[in-house]
């Protein structure tokens, strides 16, 4: 019996967690990339990840979380396998996790798409400011 810290949002493409939780990610996961939402991540990591920051608490961040959930639904269409994270894996992670959804078609509503991945990762809890940022991103969502 494993006690992962990190759940799969797509079985065995798709993961999300938080960031103490990337190298066991990579130890126990064939994960591809590895996509770090945190605006104030450190400059270096034990890993090799990609850096697509969104600010935590922070109010139009629109263009970094389209930036980053393209960059999820990129790699997954290109049959890599993702992990992306926040610090703690529930308001950016959230975020980017219920925008995935809608994009590749797990989804049609963001609250449909919400209820998917909190029941992945229960700790999900997306924030008044992100929900407002996915009901720009999608409006007929």
């Amino acid at each position: 019996m494993s006690n992962k810290n990190y759940h799969e949002l797509i079985k065995n493409r798709i993961f999300i967690g938080g960031a103490n939780d990337a190298k066991d990610v990579l130890e126990n996961e064939k994960v591809d990339v590895i996509l770090d939402l945190r605006a104030e991540s450190p400059g270096d990591t034990e890993y090799e990840r990609v850096h697509s920051p969104i600010v935590d608490d922070a109010e139009f961040q629109d263009e970094s979380i389209r930036m980053s959930i393209d960059r999820v639904v990129k790699d997954y269409k290109d049959g890599k396998n993702v992990y992306f994270h926040c610090a703690g894996g529930s308001n950016r992670t959230g975020t980017v996790a219920i925008g995935t959804l809608l994009e590749i078609g797990q989804a049609k509503t963001i609250e449909e798409a919400e209820e998917i991945a909190q029941a992945a990762r229960p700790k999900i809890n997306v924030k008044p400011e992100m929900k407002a940022a996915l009901k720009r991103l999608y409006p007929n969502a």
